[in-house]
């Protein structure tokens, strides 16, 4: 039965960092998706979806579950959503969310929604039984790609389900593989890796990857963080070595030199990221980056043709940004760089 989402994106609904749960679920399940709240933007529309002020005008559009649409510094929501949350249970609205800090383990709220005969999903919750890596990951038949970053929030999901729309387009048993909250919610499975304990990280990184070689083919897995931000490098590295890539797509935002939030990391080079990349690999399974995506949304469009251009002369590389001008670029690039595993 397909889900009626009320998205909650108080005070973010019109930010594209803070509000990119929200915004990547109106993009990739639009069908689903029936109200947006925030309370400062009532009466307005996010890609013709009508924003409203409370649950309560919410109820109009027949929801039935109240998904948390914002992604906050350190994953834990303020006290001000408690109230939000309480009136959405009380409605009788399951309640969806990625925070690191669980729902239904809130004595108050999982009462309500017991009372109210509704579930509590915590999308970051870690399945039972995770462990280091078998080496089943190098064992898999399906072609295994992975999105690496310059930087946090640079698109590194949206890249990976651009390409994987792209390939299934052309008839390629293509996946997408989720390893945060918002590709759990997006599609509907997946381990949000940066919530795992450090030493199995791997190990649910080679689950995901497993799993993914059940569903399809050619796998796009959804790449976390970035290999040289001072705060969320190791669920970058963590991720690379258990889901044992063939190949990288680096994702860039097109213009930035500094790493967001970090006033004085500056970022390397695209030619410099691309080496760095390489040379971490597994040893057992060496991975080289096959195309640069970036993200142009905040050039023109000359823009970003230019952008575009400059980054393939100064990498040697394809580039393209998949969401402005699509992903048939780079979707060639990453099949020519996969001749022995790559479905066609």
């Amino acid at each position: 039965m397909q889900k009626r989402f009320l998205i909650l994106a108080e005070g973010y609904s019109h930010d594209p960092h803070y509000g990119k749960t929200m915004r990547g679920i109106v993009r990739y399940r639009r069908d689903e998706v029936v109200a947006i709240l925030d309370s400062k933007r009532a009466g307005e529309e996010y890609d013709a979806v009508p924003i409203v002020g409370s649950v309560t005008d919410a109820l109009a559009y027949e929801p039935d579950t109240a998904l948390v649409g914002v992604a906050v510094a350190g994953g834990r929501l303020g006290p001000e959503w408690r109230a939000l949350l309480h009136d959405a249970i009380s409605a009788g609205l399951d309640v969806e969310a990625g925070m690191h800090e669980f729902l239904a383990d809130d004595p108050e709220l999982s009462l309500l929604a017991h009372e109210r005969g509704v579930e509590l999903r915590d999308t970051r919750r870690p399945p039972d039984g995770l462990s280091v890596p078998t080496g089943a990951n190098l064992e898999l038949d399906a072609a295994v790609v992975l999105t690496v970053g310059s930087d946090c929030a640079v698109g590194k999901k949206t890249m990976a389900l651009e390409l994987d729309r792209e390939a299934r387009s052309r008839g390629i048993r293509s996946v997408f593989v989720p390893t945060g909250q918002t590709g759990i919610m997006i599609a509907g499975w997946g381990i949000a890796v940066d919530a795992v304990v450090a030493d199995f990280l791997a190990g649910a990184a080679e689950r995901l990857v497993v799993e993914g070689a059940r569903r399809g083919d050619l796998l796009w897995v959804e790449g976390q963080g970035a290999l040289l931000h001072p705060q969320f490098s190791g669920v970058t590295l963590g991720l690379y070595h258990g889901s044992a890539p063939h190949a990288l797509v680096l994702c860039h935002v097109a213009g930035q030199t500094e790493i967001e939030g970090c006033p004085g990391h500056a970022l390397p080079s695209l030619p410099e990221l691309v080496r760095l990349y390489e040379a971490v690999s597994l040893p057992a399974r060496p991975a080289t980056v096959a195309a640069v995506a970036l993200n142009t949304s905040l050039l023109d469009d000359e823009g970003a043709r230019a952008a575009v251009a400059d980054a393939e002369r100064e990498t040697g590389l394809v580039a393209d940004d998949p969401v402005r001008f699509g992903a048939g670029r780079l979707v060639d690039a990453v099949l020519a760089r996969l001749p022995g595993q790559a479905p066609r």
